[in-house]
Order: C-alpha cells, then sequence, then structure tokens
C-alpha cells in the first residue's frame, strides 16, 4: 500500500512559476511509476506527466499541452515526484493529483493503482 500527499498548490499570476511535490511511504517507491493529473472544475481528470526508473535511466512522457513549460523528475532517495511549471497560464488552474502506478509510465489514468489527495493551482491572468 502506498499512500501519497502532493503539497506546493497556490495561487500564481499567469508566466509564473510552481513546484509542486508528492512524497510518498509505504511500497518500493523506484519500482512505480509516478505521474501527474490535473481536473479543472467541469472538466475530466486529465494526464500532465509522467516518469519511471529503468535502474539506470528516467524516462519521462508530458501531454502536449504542458511540454516544454512543465518538467517532472523524481528523487528515490527522498520518495518523492516533482512537477516544475514554468510559464504558467489561466487553463493551468486545476486540481493537481500524483498517482504512482505499480504497472508502467502511462498517459492512462486507470493505470494507476495509488493516489495523493490533491492540491489546487490557479493562475490568475
Amino acid at each position: 500500500q502506498v499512500q501519497l500527499g502532493e503539497s506546493g498548490g497556490g495561487l500564481v499570476q499567469a508566466g509564473g512559476s510552481l513546484r509542486l511535490s508528492c512524497a510518498a511511504s509505504g511500497g518500493t517507491f523506484s519500482s512505480y511509476a509516478l505521474g501527474w493529473f490535473r481536473q479543472a472544475p467541469g472538466k475530466e481528470r486529465e494526464f500532465v506527466a509522467t516518469i519511471s526508473w529503468s535502474g539506470t535511466v528516467f524516462y519521462a512522457d508530458y501531454a502536449s499541452s504542458v511540454k516544454d513549460r512543465f518538467t517532472i523528475s523524481r528523487d528515490n532517495a527522498k520518495n518523492t515526484v516533482y512537477l516544475q511549471m514554468n510559464s504558467l497560464k489561466p487553463e493551468d488552474t486545476a486540481v493537481y493529483h500524483c498517482a504512482a502506478s505499480s504497472l508502467r509510465r502511462s498517459r492512462n489514468q486507470y493505470e494507476y493503482n495509488y493516489w495523493g489527495q490533491g492540491t489546487q493551482v490557479t493562475v490568475s491572468s
């Protein structure tokens, strides 16, 4: 059983930056693929980014809407995954959730076994 807890959300002006963190406990952190998803009011939850660790190399994947603005990273020693968000836009406003998958790195939310409660990110114009 893996428990996930996000932090780092808040209110920021358009063009600003935020760094989200997600700390994990339980399980073997390095063996999980980790993802960030977001859900805006009235919209379905959508994929943002995912990262996995092969034992020697990190692999990451991004939604086209955030590529070149957001960076996902992980620190296996600290059992933490991060999402650095730069050049934020009002359309990035959402609750951001981290998730862990025992299966594989994926854009499909249904392949993730564990979820955090989420952290609110609000970008003002």
